[in-house]
């Protein structure tokens, strides 16, 4: 059984007991568990993607960590003019485990 559920403006395929990176949820702290809104459930060869019945249906996962991504160099140049700026970026994550997909209602 897996999901795809929605977390920071991006979707995600999450069965129980994966881990995955989403964007910070700044609200979260490190055991709480927190609710994803969900898209398409897919159990065997049922496939639920009513968003009547997937509005009640909260894939549940518990916050493990927050951490940085990898460094992201920004450089800009503009050939014969002097213009040059250097910015860096590191994208802000937290990871979480999938702990329930709970089944759709029939």
């Amino acid at each position: 059984m897996y999901a795809i559920v929605r977390s920071g403006g991006r979707q995600h395929k999450v069965a129980v007991g994966d881990i995955v990176e989403v964007d910070k949820i700044s609200t979260a702290k490190v055991g709480d568990t927190v609710e994803l809104s969900t898209l398409l459930v897919v159990d065997g060869e049922a496939v639920t993607s009513d968003p009547w019945v997937l509005a009640g249906i909260k894939v549940q996962a518990e916050v493990v960590d927050h951490h940085k991504g990898a460094k992201i160099d920004i450089l800009r140049y503009k050939n014969k003019t002097g213009y040059r700026r250097r910015q860096g970026h590191r994208q802000q994550y937290t990871a979480i485990k999938v702990t329930e997909i709970p089944a759709a209602a029939k």
